[in-house]
């Protein structure tokens, strides 16, 4: 069983381990420069609908399960993703196999910024998959959250929403809605804050993260919702809460997109 954080000496010695499929969702010219020996590579724009007003929204399960059938999915499939931004779209993959069910999974801490720093190995031949045939089950419904819900539960006291975005977005200083600002009550750590830039974009210590969020109320015994525009960013501060153990870590697909375009919802901005 591989723990939910990898680390990249830890994958390059299970690169031949059974049932492990490993998926890069680097940009296509990194993956062809260099990836971990064995991953294929994955589209990140197939884990959002792209449809307006809110692209971000998950895909059918029809589409998913033609996905992950492609990728060769299987239920005993343990996924290990992986990217070239310190953890986006990885983690968007993780989120979106977390909702449909599918709970074993592996972020690599760092990427492939960390696993070439390491000087392991590397590949630049597409490595092509071997189809299976998945079929995408029932949704676990403490995974997302919908427009409807947060419009419901953004006030209660049990939850908190962690709004990912850059700080000018949440201030309402930029703005890719129709409204700026922020949903009221909700609390800015943007989602490149965990990452550690001198350390090729691994994590900080989780200690660390854990005491700046909770110093803005972001804690483990509250519900806590992920969003930033379209669901990218926040999903890698799904994953983030994810590591520290908060056991009520939910993301809201629609995110600003969605929210910020909607006649009937609320938005404040911050003082200047």
């Amino acid at each position: 069983m591989l723990p939910l954080l990898l680390e990249p000496a830890e994958l390059a010695n299970r690169l031949d381990a059974d049932k492990l499929l490993i998926l890069d969702l680097s940009k296509p010219a990194v993956y062809v420069q260099a990836h971990v020996p064995g991953a294929i590579h994955l589209d990140f724009k197939r884990l959002q609908t792209g449809a307006q007003p809110a692209p971000g929204m998950i895909p059918s399960d029809d589409a998913l399960s033609d996905l992950f059938s492609e990728l060769g999915l299987t239920p005993d499939t343990h996924v290990v993703a992986y990217d070239d931004e310190g953890g986006g779209w990885a983690g968007r993959l993780l989120w979106t196999l977390d909702a449909i069910g599918h709970k074993h999974y592996s972020y690599l801490n760092g990427g492939i910024h960390a696993w070439l720093a390491e000087g392991h190995p590397t590949s630049s031949e597409a490595h092509d998959p071997t189809p299976s045939d998945y079929e995408v089950g029932a949704h676990d419904p403490l995974t997302e959250v919908d427009l409807d819900y947060l419009l419901a539960h953004y006030q209660d006291d049990d939850v908190v929403i962690w709004d990912s975005r850059s700080l000018d977005e949440f201030d309402g200083v930029r703005a890719f809605a129709q409204k700026a600002g922020h949903i009221p009550g909700a609390r800015h750590h943007e989602w490149t804050e965990p990452m550690d830039k001198q350390n090729n974009l691994r994590l900080r210590p989780l200690d660390d993260i854990r005491a700046e969020l909770a110093a803005l109320g972001i804690t483990g015994d509250k519900e806590v919702i992920t969003h930033c525009q379209t669901h990218h960013r926040s999903s890698f501060s799904w994953l983030v809460g994810k590591l520290l153990g908060f056991e009520r870590m939910r993301g809201y697909a629609g995110s600003w997109a969605e929210w910020g375009n909607h006649p009937d919802t609320p938005a404040e901005k911050s003082d200047a």
